[in-house]
């Protein structure tokens, strides 16, 4: 049993001493992926599918810690659907950001990072789409949201695994603050991309 147990802490601190990253080493990563978005105290609502786009650069600040920051575009929002005069209408809100992760990177063992961090935004889009059809006829209309704030902050965390420079990163962004003046709605959205990380 002794020697189960001495095997298994070395091979626990062979994993450690591996973790990644490695001290004062800068890494740069392109990512692309989807967002699973949609808004808090919203009604009926579904999911909005979007694009996350992007680059992280990542500093080792010890062989199992890094800090990494990022510029994302990422398509948020939320989608819904209600009743008017007996017409159904689609709705698309359509709220878009350039997001800028600031995230610890703890390296649990080789290639597995856990990450926390914050993540300030600058809204780019913000647009409302409306669907529906009467009499056979279909409409279709785009407008400005109004009231929505230039400025928002999340918190990010998830996982990241990486083989071979390829990186599998999937998070959880909590909305702090309102997306919209007067309208307690905040952001709420997975974030899944794959990305390729090299050092520079």
């Amino acid at each position: 049993m002794k020697k189960v147990l001495m095997i298994a802490a070395m091979m626990i601190a062979t994993l450690s001493a591996n973790a990644q990253n490695e001290l004062g080493q800068i890494t740069l990563k392109p990512m692309a992926g989807i967002n699973l978005a949609t808004m808090t105290k919203t009604d009926d609502s579904k999911m909005r599918v979007g694009l996350a786009a992007g680059v992280e650069a990542e500093y080792g600040l010890a062989e199992d810690l890094g800090v990494s920051a990022g510029v994302l575009y990422s398509m948020q929002g939320v989608k819904g659907t209600t009743n008017i005069a007996g017409v159904k209408i689609d709705q698309t809100y359509k709220l878009d950001y350039i997001n800028i992760p600031i995230l610890a990177n703890y390296y649990i063992v080789k290639g597995l990072a856990i990450k926390a961090g914050i993540q300030p935004a600058f809204k780019v889009t913000s647009k409302a789409k409306f669907e529906g059809s009467y009499s056979g006829s279909k409409m279709s209309e785009e407008e400005n949201i109004d009231g929505t704030k230039g400025f928002y902050l999340s918190v990010p965390f998830g996982l990241s695994y990486e083989i071979s420079n390829v990186v599998i990163d999937a998070r959880y962004n909590l909305g702090v603050t309102k997306a919209i003046k007067d309208v307690d709605s905040k952001h709420s959205w997975f974030t899944f991309t794959l990305g390729y990380k090299f050092a520079l």
